[in-house]
């Protein structure tokens, strides 16, 4: 065993916060938040609990961890390349949702939608992580992109923050589904099939003549 002051020992506790980051996604994504344990949490990731609380003081501080560690990048990424592209906005409204779907198709993150969804009643501090981490940039990055598609007269009149519900809608229907009803013997469905159709329809309705010319 190297001594504590190797540069191997070193390295693994830089390590830890992310170690018990990935062990508490796989712990909420499995049991939900109410059952997760700390205990289960800390055992997971291979550390004491009293190493875990070196860390993060409660499950609320782990989830928000959570979300702003294993999700939140994806999101950055997605806003970097819709903020920067300069095509039509159909385009760019199908690479988005594509984006999204991979993001919240992911097995572990779709568990933690309906985690979310499950229990923010009784947890609403985990909702609000959620939302403002999450679900507020990404409805102010789509009805913005909307606002702008508009203005250039690609999408016809109306609510932007409406339309950006309508195209991410059905993807969101689809991971509910497949969390809560796959289990218990419906059909899977194809979260990419799903989005591309959705969005291809939904366009059909949101762009100006012009834009589909």
């Amino acid at each position: 065993m190297l001594p504590q002051g190797s540069p191997r020992w070193r390295r693994r506790k830089e390590d830890r916060p992310a170690e018990i980051i990935a062990a508490a996604l796989a712990v909420f994504s499995e049991k939900g938040f109410a059952a997760a344990r700390l205990d289960d949490i800390a055992a997971r990731a291979g550390v004491s609990k009293g190493a875990l609380y070196l860390y993060f003081e409660t499950k609320e501080d782990l989830f928000r961890a959570v979300v702003t560690e294993t999700v939140a990048p994806d999101i950055d990424a997605v806003e970097t390349m819709a903020l920067g592209y300069q095509g039509d906005f159909a385009t760019l409204a199908k690479m988005v949702v594509a984006r999204l779907t991979q993001v919240l198709g992911a097995p572990t993150v779709g568990a933690v939608v309906k985690m979310v969804v499950g229990e923010s009643r009784n947890f609403p501090a985990i909702a609000k992580v959620w939302h403002d981490t999450l679900a507020a940039r990404g409805m102010a990055l789509m009805s913005g992109l909307i606002a702008r598609a508009q203005a250039r007269g690609e999408v016809r009149p109306g609510d932007p923050r409406a339309y950006a519900v309508g195209l991410v809608g059905a993807l969101l229907m689809g991971v509910l589904w497949r969390e809560t009803f796959v289990p218990v013997g419906a059909e899977p469905i194809d979260l990419s099939a799903l989005a591309a159709q959705h969005v291809e329809t939904i366009l059909s309705g949101m762009l100006t003549e012009e834009a589909r010319a």
